[in-house]
């Protein structure tokens, strides 16, 4: 995925001018998250732009996308004014951390920096795309807490070692998980990724599955059909 856009069905991401390009993650995330009932939705670290363009195709929410990076916002700007959505749609180029809505927001989404150990490249953006050292779990669910109604829902895909890190974090600032979906790339691999929904209110044990992406190489489960059908040109 490495080319300078990447064609969906309803839209074109491109993606020369960000350091982080599309990939499953982001997409599985896009699919994924619940947007029922969703009025005003966050994109926190937006990048291209790919999941704020994702959530305004599946529903008719008002979308805010943030990137610290002024490249890659640039450019999910141009993603977003080639869109159907562009009226739905805004991006601003700032940290979290220093975002100051003029509105709470029902949905949050996130792909977040989560490379907290892993060796730094020495390109600048692709560094605050990768790493937490902008962004701590902490603080991340901090804010949401600031940017968000009673009854927020906030989604993240991490790295399953990571989860109970995140969780903590999550806890501390009054979010609980309600609902866990681990993701296996093939049925006999170990989940690597996990993605998340948490409320703002406690209502038990989270809901858990696994996905499986693929059963065998290029083909596609029928759970990731269902949640890219909409998405990838190669699934109908």
């Amino acid at each position: 995925m490495s080319n300078n856009y990447f064609k969906f069905k309803q839209f074109t991401i491109f993606q020369d001018g960000c350091a982080m390009k599309v990939g499953t993650d982001g997409c599985l995330l896009g699919g994924w998250f619940d947007v029922s009932g969703s009025r005003n939705i966050l994109d926190i670290g937006c990048g291209s732009g790919l999941i704020s363009l994702m959530a305004a195709q599946r529903c008719d929410a008002a979308v805010t996308g943030i990137e610290i990076d002024s490249e890659a916002s640039l450019q999910a700007i141009e993603n977003v004014n080639n869109s159907l959505w562009r009226e739905r749609i805004r991006i601003i180029n700032c940290d979290m951390l220093s975002y100051e809505a003029d509105a709470l927001y029902d949905t949050i989404v996130s792909n977040p920096p989560y490379f907290v150990n892993s060796l730094k490249c020495d390109d600048t953006s692709r560094t605050l795309a990768r790493h937490s050292d902008s962004l701590s779990s902490s603080e991340f669910f901090a804010r949401c807490s600031s940017l968000s109604t009673d009854e927020a829902k906030v989604s993240i895909i991490i790295p399953c070692d990571i989860m109970d890190e995140w969780q903590r974090s999550a806890t501390e600032s009054g979010f609980y998980a309600k609902r866990i979906t681990f993701v296996k790339t093939t049925p006999k691999k170990q989940p690597k990724r996990v993605m998340i929904e948490f409320a703002k209110h406690s209502c038990g044990p989270a809901v858990t599955d696994t996905l499986v992406l693929e059963n065998s190489p290029g083909e596609y489960s029928e759970e990731a059909k269902r949640i890219l059908r909409d998405f990838y040109l190669k699934i109908e």
